[in-house]
């Protein structure tokens, strides 16, 4: 089990423990090296010890590792650290999308829609280097507080690709996102990424799965053989431009999807288009249930009613058989182990009867107290009594003992060494660390600096709060250090602050002007942009459209454009024109 201080590999050392999944836990820790926070993914024991799968894990994690991209969790280092095998990737603060579905229940259109936009335009990277991913599912997906999506598990997703559905452990979470020919048994390809990403984008904007079921062999039943529920059956406003991605990429035949990530990214950028918004509804080509899927439904169904009766006996068969071969080869073992025990001990008895006597009789000294003294006090007491001292001295904090007088040595004072042994002198530097004041109610940002100034690493925590209103966002809440404790470098104190969402009005209600508007956006940090619409329908300076919906989240550094109408322009009449009238000139 990792413990927190520990370090992997002698560089990243454990700060907490941030997530725990069927295939790996996941820490937050600190590059000793590079002077920052990573998050550390270290494989479960049961799959470190399967051979095949570490092979495979390493391979794919460093494949992984040459992708580059925005929406791609960064991977800086893949290793193992005494059978400990682990991942080093960009350390992400945000929630994943299966957090922000529980949270919110379902998504607005254009906030799934920029999502899946992002996850497309990740996706086609890898893609472009056909490299799959195999797992994608909202717990692989980050969301940051701007907005951004972060895809990540690329190289455990990929060498996880043999596990067999019988493995709920780790493939539950997963098989709802399954795509009918990995569920088959056919391998995957760049379209099998596109299938999960369409069952995604259904459960963001209805809250819930298309095909559920007791067990992950049900579940995959049904994406072998059930037809997609319709979305706008769920949200009968939903633009069909946007329902038919949804048919298109989780089509159960891969003929009828994508042909990769990049396709269906282009397809998203304009799917809210008003000339796209009313399209016909996506029709197949080709027949979704294919004579392959069939034989296999029918075999797995036909597999679960014989297998208890089966089951059975099969064991009964591998058991007896079992134990006849292990009994043998146990008792040959332990005959070859008693005997090399035996031979040793001899041999070992022997050597000691002719060199023991006179390798326990050289001079044993004490080590003298040292604590309090002075450095030439120590010299001199050391080397009376026939030790050695180290040329170079030590430095070392402590509140008891004043700055440049001796707190210690190694060997410690009191233990028993022969004469000649070097010691080597720890000088006090008297108290170096920090001590903790109570700082709620003060701005993080100062407390933070004035902290990380004596070498503490600071983290900061968001915690919702009841009354929004009541509290500043950079305001200090909580701490997880009592006032009056004392902190040394690359000690850690965690600052909480209130997690505070603003989120976006509607614009269009008709209580809002242009000004209002860019008030709102320069509080905020958010840039505007403003597009003229020539509509006499609407009184002039109305806002008609905005580019984020009511209740979208506030990100500074974002682009909100809204759409104003303004009055047509009228065009010169021709005099020429029977229908032209002019006023006469007296």
């Amino acid at each position: 089990m990792i413990m927190k201080g520990q370090k992997i590999n002698d560089r990243y050392q454990i700060i907490k423990s941030i997530g725990e999944g069927g295939m790996a836990n996941v820490y937050l820790a600190y590059d000793t090296i590079l002077d920052r926070d990573v998050a550390v993914k270290v494989l479960r024991g049961d799959l470190s010890n399967d051979e095949k799968f570490v092979r495979r894990f390493q391979r794919e994690a460093l494949n992984a590792s040459s992708l580059s991209h925005p929406n791609i969790v960064e991977v800086y280092d893949v290793g193992d650290d005494n059978g400990q095998y682990y991942i080093v990737m960009e350390y992400i603060e945000g929630k994943n999308l299966k957090d922000l579905i529980k949270k919110r229940g379902k998504l607005t259109v254009t906030e799934v829609v920029d999502i899946m936009s992002q996850i497309a335009d990740g996706l086609s990277v890898a893609h472009d280097s056909y490299i799959i991913h195999r797992d994608i599912k909202p717990q692989n997906i980050m969301i940051l507080e701007n907005g951004l999506v972060k895809i990540t598990d690329f190289g455990i997703a990929m060498a996880m690709n043999a596990t067999q559905l019988t493995q709920t452990n780790s493939v539950m979470g997963s098989v709802h996102y399954l795509p009918p020919e990995q569920a088959s048994g056919k391998g995957s390809t760049l379209k099998s990424d596109i299938y999960s990403m369409g069952i995604l984008m259904y459960e963001l904007l209805t809250g819930t799965l298309p095909y559920r079921g007791d067990n992950a062999v049900e579940i995959a039943l049904k994406h072998l053989k059930e037809p997609l529920p319709s979305v706008r059956d769920v949200l009968p406003d939903i633009p069909q431009s946007v329902e038919n991605i949804i048919l298109k990429s989780a089509a159960k035949n891969p003929k009828n999807r994508y042909n990769d990530a990049r396709e269906m990214y282009e397809d998203l950028s304009t799917c809210l288009d008003e000339s796209r918004l009313n399209e016909p509804r996506y029709e197949y080509q080709y027949p979704e249930l294919d004579g392959d899927n069939k034989k296999f439904t029918k075999q797995v169904e036909q597999a679960i009613t014989v297998e208890d009766s089966d089951n059975k006996e099969k064991k009964e068969e591998v058991s007896v058989k079992q134990v006849t071969d292990d009994e043998i080869k146990k008792e040959n073992k332990l005959l070859i182990v008693l005997t090399s025990i035996f031979v040793c001990l001899i041999l070992v008895v022997t050597v000691l009867m002719f060199f023991v006597k006179g390798m326990l009789n050289p001079k044993v000294i004490i080590v003298p107290e040292v604590a309090g003294k002075t450095v030439s006090e120590v010299i001199r007491e050391l080397q009376d009594a026939g030790f050695e001292v180290a040329d170079e001295q030590m430095e070392i904090s402590d509140e008891s003992i004043a700055k440049d007088l001796v707190v210690k040595t190694n060997p410690a004072s009191g233990s028993k060494r022969t004469k000649g042994t070097v010691v080597t002198i720890y000088v006090s530097t008297g108290d170096s660390k920090h001590e903790i004041e109570d700082y709620t109610g003060q701005n993080y940002r100062e407390v933070k600096g004035e902290l990380e100034a004596y070498g503490i690493m600071v983290y900061i925590d968001k915690k919702e709060v009841d009354d929004p209103d009541k509290y500043d966002e950079e305001t200090i809440i909580a701490q997880d250090k009592e006032p009056g404790s004392k902190l040394g470098p690359k000690d850690s104190i965690t600052l909480t602050v209130p997690d505070i969402v603003t989120q976006y009005p509607d614009f269009t209600d008709g209580t809002y002007t242009v000004e209002d508007v860019q008030k709102f956006c320069d509080e905020y940090g958010v840039t505007l942009k403003i597009n003229e619409l020539e509509d006499s329908s609407y009184d002039e300076g109305t806002i008609i459209k905005q580019s984020r919906a009511k209740g979208y989240t506030v990100s500074s550094g974002t682009t909100l454009t809204i759409t104003v109408a303004v009055a047509p322009t009228e065009t010169e009449c021709n005099p020429l024109d029977e229908f032209c009238e002019t006023e006469e000139v007296e």
